[in-house]
């Protein structure tokens, strides 16, 4: 109910200050007593029908958050709190990186979208292994999203991934290699042939070793970009089956600025929310398509209600992320979309999120 005051607020100030405004009350709510448990009874929607299983965890929701928001790991007890089932925090390089100039985030209102070329501005690994020391544990499982420094030499990149896997392994419940962000020069080019074979064996063979050493296994997901060719997906899927990932993200923020409307519309960057849906969804149905339903899918892109999410899960995803969708619309979001997925299985008949999986197949 508060939130069109709030978002009338945030949306006159610059997009990144609004941001950092929102990021600092959460750190504030954080440390006053009772406030994370006070939000979560307000928030928190359980249900046994939303729970997803994946990759050896237990997701009580099949809504996360997707990575960009929470860039330094410091606010993720929070937004835990607002009912998300999983929360995605990054993307974090070995180095801490200031990012590129500014400004460096756009509102495109009118499509309901976001363009951004924030450069992987962040704290470094060895900040985020310090929060997440201090920091309690929330009861959902918190990803972490990897990229490479910009000043890392292209040869060198599965070093950076590795630096990142090797650190932060025993905080992270999940891992993601992000080598499809178009605001890192060159980095997408990791996700062809020779190069990403490359990148990943360095990724699982670093995985390996430290299983062996902790005893615990982390899944490994890939991030991709909507804007790839249909060999070029064929080919990242069917490399990274070979390789033994445990699931695709799909997908990272478009290039494309086709139907735009609104007045940034030519901004360079990455662009999310609305616009992405369906090439997102599509692009869900092919990976599904072409690793036959073996490889898992994290669905993102442009879901702003229950419908968008039940349309990309039963188009194969077993999860989903939003972003943009809460900037719009304020975090009671996450509890409409749970309550809108509910009400999507009742009217198909299904008694578990988990049988919609690729239903549309």
């Amino acid at each position: 109910m508060i939130y069109p005051f709030v978002k009338n607020m945030l949306f006159k100030m610059d997009p990144e200050q609004a941001h950092e405004w929102t990021v600092k009350n959460l750190l504030r709510a954080q440390r006053i007593p009772g406030v994370l448990t006070t939000l979560e009874q307000k928030m928190v929607l359980r249900d046994p029908r939303l729970t997803v299983k994946l990759g050896g965890l237990t997701f009580y929701n099949p809504v996360g958050l997707a990575a960009g928001f929470d860039k330094h790991a410091q606010v993720y007890p929070a937004l835990a709190a607002l009912g998300f089932g999983f929360v995605e925090v990054g993307t974090l390089t070995p180095l801490a990186q200031n990012g590129n100039p500014k400004p460096r985030l756009f509102r495109l209102p009118e499509d309901e979208g976001i363009i951004n070329r924030m450069g992987f501005n962040n704290g470094g690994i060895e900040e985020a292994a310090r929060h997440f020391t201090e920091l309690p544990r929330p009861a959902i499982p918190i990803g972490i999203n990897l990229g490479k420094n910009k000043v890392t030499a292209q040869e060198q990149a599965a070093s950076d991934y590795q630096k990142g896997l090797c650190t932060l392994y025993r905080q992270g419940d999940y891992f993601v290699i992000n080598i499809s962000s178009p605001n890192t020069p060159n980095l997408r080019d990791l996700q062809e042939g020779e190069s990403l074979q490359k990148l990943l064996t360095a990724v699982m063979e670093k995985r390996k070793h430290l299983q062996e050493q902790t005893g615990e296994i982390r899944p490994i997901f890939l991030k991709v970009a909507p804007d790839l060719t249909n060999d070029q997906l064929r080919e990242v899927v069917l490399v990274a089956m070979d390789q033994e990932i445990d699931g695709i993200i799909a997908t990272n923020t478009t290039l494309s600025r086709e139907g735009l409307t609104s007045t940034h519309q030519s901004e360079t960057g990455g662009l999310s929310g609305r616009p992405l849906a369906q090439k997102s969804t599509e692009m869900i149905r092919d990976i599904r398509r072409i690793s036959e339903a073996r490889l898992p899918i994290i669905g993102v892109g442009g879901v702003f209600d229950g419908k968008d999410a039940y349309e990309k899960i039963r188009a194969g995803a077993s999860l989903v992320q939003i972003y943009t969708a809460m900037i719009y619309h304020g975090p009671s979001i996450v509890r409409d979309i749970n309550r809108e997925l509910l009400q999507c299985l009742e009217q198909d008949g299904l008694s578990s999120i988990t049988e919609a999986i690729g239903l549309d197949d």
